[in-house]
């Protein structure tokens, strides 16, 4: 099948050929047909299969036919997603497809200043991409309308459910037009986001291109064995003997994505930390360094890496497993995107045990070991627990106390529906506040 076979513009197939694409992936093509009928959707889609192209496109379509009221412009498309990466990159996509379009499309997210938001906002926006906390600062201001949305895109909503947004979320529903449509992207499909959909859609076409927590089927993944105190000399050994060019590594607390990349560094590696507590200029050099091959390696915690769009990425290294077994697909589906190979590697001691076998058994895979020469296992240690408390010596952790909590906001959240205890919904906010405590991942 072809782009112009699902039915798009010509100004839509005129950018869609000048991105170099010629034929849609699958959620490109099962998606695209009913979100232009109008028809609300639920996609279920691993990162890197094209979704969001898959709902941008008929989107444009849908509101460049429709006729919107004559006078200023107003928001008629709102895409939340759950991090600053992901709102640029969707927006960037936006802009892309849309540039023969005479369309306006604008980003707001936190760690950056509101001012410049405010003005574009002001000037008037088709399209508005959007993480939800600093969607509702523009609100509490009063510089944003979202009464004449027309279409409501909530983009890797499982994540989104993960990190707390369920309330600010339900805030941003009681903001839109009840008649409207509503498409919802996710990798998984917890009860949560089941729930979230039976109240948000309306009669919706499921789309599902990919089994339910599946691995990327592009990607190598192999075990290594290690003790945790030469994790950090085996993968020096691992990206320089592979001659790796560019590696993203994952790492669990802000506090160890600092001292692996200094670490790296000190080896004689060009790296480079990426997370919740960097400026948003920090974050946005330390990635465009990493895409044009400045630095070498990426050291990120889960939250800062989600979205990050690396085309032809060849590894992805988990130095640290996640606590939570759903991060690691879509840790490792930064790689093997968009039809290339890709080789995830996860350095693991005997403390990440459990948490090898609770996402073996969430893929449904057995992942293969391999052990390193020199690089054995000392069968007489013994495994010690992972605390999901506050850091603590050598240990980080992903939540903060709840003095802390209390430092953030005066009057805390109720808990967040989610079924991932070990996220808080503080750490939520390092995606969307220019100030953030220390404990954020």
């Amino acid at each position: 099948m072809s782009f112009e076979a699902l039915g798009l513009r010509t100004e839509l197939l005129r950018a869609v050929s000048e991105k170099g694409y010629s034929t849609p992936t699958p959620i490109q093509s099962q998606a695209i047909p009913p979100i232009l009928g109008g028809r609300d959707l639920m996609g279920g889609a691993q990162t890197g299969t094209g979704k969001t192209a898959g709902f941008t496109l008929p989107l444009l379509q849908r509101l460049i036919e429709s006729k919107p009221e004559k006078g200023r412009r107003v928001i008629r498309a709102l895409v939340l997603t759950p991090t600053r990466e992901l709102a640029a990159q969707v927006t960037e996509s936006v802009r892309d497809y849309g540039k023969h379009l005479p369309m306006r499309t604008t980003a707001v997210f936190g760690g950056v200043s509101i001012n410049p938001q405010i003005k574009k906002l002001r000037d008037g926006v088709d399209v508005l991409v959007a993480t939800p906390g600093r969607l509702l600062d523009h609100v509490s201001q009063n510089t944003v309308d979202l009464s004449k949305v027309e279409i409501l895109v909530l983009d890797e909503a499982d994540r989104m459910l993960d990190m707390g947004f369920i309330h600010d979320i339900r805030k941003v529903l009681a903001l839109v037009p009840k008649q409207k449509q509503t498409l919802l992207f996710s990798a998984t499909f917890s009860n949560d986001i089941k729930r979230l959909a039976n109240d948000l859609l309306n009669n919706p076409e499921l789309i599902e291109v990919a089994q339910g927590n599946a691995s990327a089927e592009r990607v190598t993944q192999v075990v290594h064995p290690v003790d945790a105190k030469r994790k950090r000399k085996l993968l020096s050994l691992l990206i320089g003997s592979g001659n790796w060019k560019q590696v993203l590594v994952f790492a669990r607390t802000k506090r160890n994505c600092d001292r692996l990349a200094l670490a790296l560094v000190k080896d004689g590696l060009d790296a480079a930390a990426i997370h919740g507590g960097k400026s948003q200029g920090a974050r946005t050099k330390a990635l465009a360094h990493f895409k044009s091959g400045k630095v070498r390696i990426l050291v990120a915690t889960d939250i800062a890496a989600r979205g990050l769009d690396i085309s032809q990425l060849p590894h992805v290294v988990n130095y640290e497993l996640p606590h939570v077994p759903e991060d690691y697909v879509h840790r490792i589906g930064r790689t093997g995107r968009a039809g290339h190979e890709g080789e995830a590697v996860s350095l693991v001691c005997i403390d990440e045990a459990k948490l090898l076998k609770d996402i073996e058994r969430l893929i449904n895979i057995q992942i293969p070991k391999v052990v390193i020469k020199n690089f054995e296992p000392d069968p007489t240690i013994k495994a010690q627990p992972i605390t999901m408390g506050r850091q603590q010596q050598g240990q980080g952790t992903n939540r903060p106390s709840n003095r802390n909590q209390n430092s953030v906001r005066k009057h805390p959240r109720p808990p967040s529906s989610s079924p991932y205890k070990g996220r808080s919904n503080n750490q939520a906010r390092s995606g969307n506040r220019a100030r953030q405590p220390n404990t954020h991942a």
